[in-house]
């Protein structure tokens, strides 16, 4: 690569010999400051980057022109670059004075347009002057054209939308034409006509509108009453049976809907002439004999099953609900399919006739179901009437109270049943809710009646010899549970579940509760406290037994008859607890050591004189009795001690057997079983205290030898000997040796 830069430390010269550095002079600058100043311009040229953009570009131009690094060529390359450039400034002057010259013939021509248009500004401003007064004469021309036309539109408009043709009129007010779809097109064209005319009488001149509004009016009145004589006369060939309800039918109600009062009228006329038709049908149900028409030889009549209450009321009520499904069922189509555009009908009526409001400020929502129901209601009176009559004359001739109250299972069955299909304040519901009342009425006055015959019947409340449960008892609990058994079976409905209310609590008042009155009255006549306990407990077990197989029987009755039979129980131990003490003699001795301690097993409660007694008064100390004194006692004499003792010895060995046949004519061997062991506890706990005393009492005395005496021995021969000649002192254990554990293994 050539360089541009001489070599380092060469001296450039026009020649080769090297000129000697002339003297220093005084105004030359030192040679230090020559030194750094070459030293400075070195290290620039040498610290120059080649990469820079500038010197590559300066390379470039230089490679292009083809120079090389001559000296020659580095003395002219400065003069050749400013020659080039003045060269280059020439071309760019001589180019802007051709531009110059250029322009300056263009402001010429600029010069003279400006001229041209000012003398057409002037042209125009003269023109206009002379048109104005055309121009504004042509503009109200055009705007009054526009308003012709407008009004002319208008008026094509009005005549279009408010006149209704004569034709078309002829059409909505005639008798002669039918009731078609043309009949209600026109109708609503009409009835929007007489609702425009409201925006007509908000004008200044009211004249028109009112012209229009009345004679819609009138056309309206004529087209309603026209409507209302073609619907009644369909309704008396309609047939409900047909599943394809006229379409025409239902949609002159939608519209009819929009006069409250005639639409009501219709409604009424549908009603009498339905409940006609289906208290026909009914009858000719019950007799098959309406007009001497022969009926299905397969099908009997309701009246043949008049025998049998429960059917035949069955039957009728079948009949009923079958009929009021298919009525509701063709109804529906009338009234619930098009719910809505009645609702419409009906609240645009009421604003057309206010004074079919009840109240001024009532709020009417049209409920299609409801309607529906009400009018099911109104069709079936005739039919309900005839069912009462009916029912009522079948509960009076029928004395089974069973049958009776399966009729009041039935009737609640239906008028639930009715309740959900026609709403529960319908005539229906309360008609069988009536018959409900009255059947349980009758099913009282019966129940009634044989407790006043059995009351009478003084026979039949006497006690028999066994002491078990009266027959006219038994005979009411199976009454009772055929009644449980039919309820059980029956229908209960969920708003008496929700409300916790026990249906049955009337009917166990009724045929439960005066028998077991009579009953519990009966067992006054056994003067035998034992054998009225027994009694009275044979009653209670026998209706515990039926009542507790019953949830709903067991919630009211149970719990008096438990406490009943708790009380009697306790009756009952006291005296098997009785007869232990006092077939075994035990009753002597215990008697006897009561002033020395009362014994809490014997479970019978002191008297107030006894406790009385029993505390000394507040002033005197209580003195506690000497054990020693017992054997003083006459019951602890000898002769007494050794009878009681053979009497306890005789009673043992048949014990348990004699204690449980005291209670044989009790039936229920658990319960005589209960009663008999924990009086056998109790006898053992008395004997356990007689024993203890009679211990103590030979302890205090200094008898310690207690052992037990065989009076079949010689020992207890010549002891006993001894105590008949009074010699020497006697041991009562002697005399009483037996202990509480061989009674407790005697009597287990």
């Amino acid at each position: 690569m050539t360089s541009y830069f001489p070599p380092a430390g060469a001296i450039p010269s026009h020649n080769s010999t090297r000129t000697p550095s002339p003297a220093a002079s005084p105004l030359s600058p030192p040679a230090t400051q020559r030194s750094n100043a070459l030293t400075n311009r070195l290290t620039s040229v040498l610290s120059a980057s080649y990469a820079d953009s500038d010197i590559r570009d300066a390379l470039e131009t230089l490679s292009l022109r083809g120079i090389h690094n001559t000296p020659e060529v580095r003395r002219q390359l400065r003069l050749d670059v400013q020659q080039e450039v003045v060269d280059c400034n020439a071309e760019i002057v001589r180019d802007f004075g051709k531009v110059a010259e250029q322009l300056k013939r263009i402001g010429t021509v600029i010069t003279s347009l400006n001229q041209t248009c000012e003398e057409m500004r002037k042209h125009i401003g003269l023109a206009r002057q002379d048109t104005a007064p055309m121009l504004e004469e042509a503009s109200a021309l055009m705007n009054q054209k526009k308003e012709a036309e407008t009004k002319q539109q208008l008026l094509d408009a009005f005549t279009k939308h408010f006149i209704v043709s004569d034709d078309d009129l002829l059409v909505l007010t005639s008798i002669e034409d039918p009731i078609d779809d043309q009949f209600f097109d026109v109708l609503a064209r009409v009835k929007q006509v007489h609702r425009d005319c409201e925006a007509l009488l908000g004008g200044e001149n009211q004249r028109l509108g009112l012209e229009l509004m009345e004679k819609s009016t009138r056309n309206l009145n004529s087209a309603y009453q026209k409507l209302y004589r073609w619907i009644q006369k369909e309704f008396k060939s309609l047939n409900l049976e047909d599943p394809r309800i006229s379409s025409s039918i239902r949609r002159a109600l939608r519209v009819l809907a929009e006069r409250p009062s005639l639409f009501h009228s219709c409604l009424d006329f549908f009603a009498e002439a339905r409940d006609y038709t289906l208290s026909d049908a009914f009858h000719y149900a019950l007799t098959d004999a309406v007009s001497g028409a022969a009926g299905d030889s397969n099908v009997k009549p309701i009246e043949f099953s008049a025998h049998d209450p429960l059917r035949y009321i069955g039957d009728m009520l079948a009949w009923v609900h079958s009929t009021t499904v298919s009525e509701r069922e063709a109804l529906e189509a009338l009234f619930v399919a098009d719910g809505e555009e009645l609702a419409r009908g009906i609240q645009a009526g009421l604003s057309s006739e206010p004074w079919s409001r009840i109240e001024e400020h009532e709020e009417v929502a049209f409920d299609g179901q409801k309607a529906l129901s009400d009018l099911v209601n109104r069709d079936l009176i005739g039919v309900s009437r005839a069912l009462r009559q009916r029912v009522e004359l079948v509960i009076q001739g029928h004395d089974d109270p069973v049958t009776c109250y399966k009729v009041i299972g039935l009737l609640s069955f239906y008028r639930t049943t009715f309740s959900k299909l026609l709403g529960p304040n319908s005539n229906l519901v309360e008609l069988l809710g009536t018959l409900e009342k009255f059947t349980f009425g009758h099913f009282e006055a019966l129940m009634k009646d044989a407790v006043s015959s059995l009351s009478a019947d003084h026979l039949a409340l006497t006690p028999s010899e066994d002491l078990s449960t009266p027959q006219f008892l038994v005979e009411a609990l199976e009454g009772l549970t055929s009644l449980m058994k039919t309820y059980e079976t029956s229908f209960v409905t969920d708003d008496m579940q929700s409300k916790n209310e026990n249906r049955f609590t009337p009917v166990l008042r009724a045929a439960f509760d005066p028998f077991m009155e009579l009953a519990k009255s009966s067992a006054e006549e056994l003067s035998n406290s034992t054998a009225r306990a027994i009694y009275l407990t044979n009653i209670h077990l026998t209706t515990r037994t039926t009542i507790s197989a019953y949830s709903f029987a067991s919630v009211t009755h149970l719990n008096p008859i438990s406490t009943a039979l708790a009380s009697l129980r306790v009756n009952l131990l006291e005296i098997q607890i009785h007869y232990l003490l006092d077939a075994s003699g035990l009753r002597v001795l215990l008697t006897a050591l009561e002033p020395f301690s009362k014994p809490s097993s014997t479970n019978v409660a002191p008297t107030k004189t006894e406790e009385q007694n029993s505390h000394p008064p507040e002033n005197q100390p209580q003195q506690q009795p000497n054990l020693a004194d017992i054997a003083t006692l006459p019951a602890f004499q000898p002769e007494a001690l050794i009878a009681i003792s053979q009497q306890l010895d005789d009673f043992l060995p048949s014990a348990l057997m004699d204690a449980t046949d005291n209670l044989k004519r009790l039936r229920s061997a658990t319960f005589v079983k209960s009663v008999t062991e924990e009086a056998v506890e109790a006898f053992c706990r008395d004997f356990e205290f007689v024993e203890g005393m009679i211990i103590g009492a030979d302890e205090a005395r200094g008898k310690i030898d207690v052992t037990r005496v065989d009076r079949g021995s010689e020992a207890g021969a010549e002891s006993e000997k001894g105590m008949e000649e009074g010699e020497g002192e006697w041991g009562l254990r002697r005399l009483f040796p037996r202990t509480t554990g061989e009674i407790r293994v005697l009597l287990s």
